[in-house]
């Protein structure tokens, strides 16, 4: 490990790996640090990507793909069925990766064009110096170390403490932190070309409870609710045993996770002199999904870009930064978060019944994509009767 890089990046995630991998490629000296023994470890993460938004950044690999779907399902409270096939589902159809497999090809690829890669190395605080972050304070297996950098490339995830630690505010309001917990569950019955994903106060309180295919007979099944939800004296665990108890009793639990995933909007500012957050630290998640995989690789990607053109010029501070900012949230990924967020919105406030009332309307379209927009307008187009309250959707699209 060497004191000084032009670029420092904290985590070793999709974010983390892709900007180091860019940054390298442009002829920066990059050193990445993972806090963790191992990449890929712990697992996260429901794992499943848009097979488009996949291809942008890496040529899919059967190493690390547990699943092809070719359908999804939305299952309303009533047990109504929104079906949506691989060939009128656009690009929301996609993979359940193996992300303990995929994370470190990331990383691999990264340090296969010269990232210097280090794990169990924690940063424990930036080095600022006149105002600017210049690196950061880390404990490499036990000892600690100073790492200079002229940027630093914050993606920690869903801690975000880097940030926090520079000065930027990273809080997340508690109804906006999604509470999950998830087994990966072997010898159940399960299609294993579909994703599932049933919706319900008794089953998600304003969240959503999801089947992901890992192959045959085995799939990640979790759940993400509220977190003031969970707060009213069942937690996100206690509705996915009551899940599995009634839909997979005799299931078998491979692994078992849980933690929060941030559904609310990304940071006002993803930047400071010297310093550039990316990925669930920048609160990039898809709101409505809480999927961000593709997210993370975006940021990171364009992330080190942007750093590296202010790298050869001399001059990272924030204004220099800032076309990053700028870029990211004027992107199609931007404007999907502000619109996924003003759904997601509109959807806690649904009681069982509307949400069987919209489900039914809608059960038998065929639908020509799946996506946002058109499940918005075909629900707009058939609920008449909810047309006021429907207006939220609609403005969301404008």
């Amino acid at each position: 490990m060497k004191s000084k890089y032009d670029m420092l990046v904290v985590g070793g995630g999709p974010a983390g790996a892709l900007a180091a991998r860019a940054a390298a490629e442009a002829g920066n000296t990059v050193c990445l640090i993972e806090k963790r023994p191992a990449i890929g470890t712990p697992i996260r993460c429901a794992e499943g990507i848009g097979k488009d938004i996949l291809k942008e950044f890496i040529k899919p690999d059967p190493r690390w793909i547990s699943a092809d779907i070719e359908r999804a399902r939305i299952i309303a409270p009533n047990g109504t069925a929104v079906r949506l096939e691989q060939d009128k589902a656009g690009n929301e159809v996609g993979y359940v990766l193996d992300r303990k497999v995929f994370d470190r090809e990331l990383v691999w690829q990264a340090a296969e064009v010269g990232a210097d890669v280090f794990v169990k190395t924690r940063a424990t605080a930036p080095i600022m110096g006149n105002g600017a972050v210049r690196g950061a304070k880390v404990i490499s297996a036990g000892t600690p170390v100073d790492i200079r950098a002229d940027v630093v490339l914050a993606a920690d995830g869903t801690e975000a403490q880097f940030a926090r630690w520079a000065g930027l505010d990273t809080t997340v309001p508690l109804r906006e932190m999604m509470s999950c917990a998830q087994y990966l569950l072997t010898d159940i019955d399960i299609d294993a070309a579909s994703t599932d994903f049933y919706l319900g106060n008794d089953v998600a309180p304003e969240g959503y409870l999801w089947v992901f295919p890992k192959g045959e007979r085995t799939a990640n099944v979790g759940i993400g609710i509220s977190g003031r939800k969970s707060r009213d004296g069942s937690r996100a665990k206690d509705y996915l045993d009551r899940f599995i108890a009634k839909n997979f009793p005799g299931g078998k639990t491979i692994e078992a996770i849980a933690g929060g995933v941030p559904v609310c909007r990304p940071l006002p500012c993803t930047v400071a002199d010297g310093l550039m957050v990316i990925g669930d630290a920048a609160r990039v998640v898809d709101p409505l999904t809480g999927g961000g995989i593709g997210n993370a690789m975006f940021t990171g990607r364009l992330a080190a870009r942007v750093a590296s053109e202010c790298i050869s010029a001399g001059d990272c501070s924030k204004a220099a930064l800032m076309p990053y900012d700028a870029e990211w949230r004027a992107s199609r990924m931007g404007k999907f978060l502000e619109r996924n967020y003003k759904v997601k919105e509109f959807f806690i406030t649904l009681d069982d019944k509307k949400l069987n009332t919209l489900a039914d309307s809608i059960a038998s379209v065929g639908f020509e994509e799946l996506s946002v927009s058109a499940l918005i307008k075909e629900l707009i187009k058939r609920n008449p009767k909810m047309l006021f309250e429907l207006k939220a959707l609609k403005d969301a699209l404008s």
